[in-house]
């Protein structure tokens, strides 16, 4: 299995494609278009890792450049690809069995605060003093 496999498997990659929005067409000069899965497993391998844009492993995944994959990331989050991207994960892993509902973890910051948070009083007010040699 190769790093791109282990990031984007072949069966998820296909049933993703329909909800990334279609490419620039090709042209007949210049470097071919990066298959937006070989992009999206240099996005997952980012999101994994944690690692810099610059050590993206790029020649092992297949995806062009880091500048690419940014590129394609601005792109797919402008069209707000990702909240159906991740409900389509998610119905992808709940199908293999692989989402164990005691493993699941809700982020704070997902959910509206229903009660509020503290209100910050107001500012206290900074004033001109006169310098201590003024006269």
């Amino acid at each position: 299995m190769n790093l791109q496999d282990a990031m984007v498997p072949e069966a998820l990659g296909e049933s993703i494609e329909a909800l990334l929005p279609p490419g620039k067409p090709e042209h007949s000069r210049g470097r071919p278009r990066v298959p937006d899965r070989q992009c999206l497993a240099g996005v997952v391998y980012l999101l994994k890792t944690g690692c810099q844009w610059k050590y993206l492993p790029c020649k092992e995944l297949g995806c062009g450049s880091p500048a690419t994959v940014w590129r394609r990331l601005r792109d797919w989050s402008a069209s707000d690809v990702w909240p159906r991207l991740h409900r389509k994960v998610l119905s992808w892993c709940g199908a293999l069995g692989e989402v164990d509902p005691k493993h699941v973890l809700a982020d704070s910051a997902s959910f509206r605060a229903f009660l509020g948070g503290l209100t910050p009083g107001p500012a206290a007010r900074i004033v001109r003093k006169k310098a201590a040699n003024a006269m």
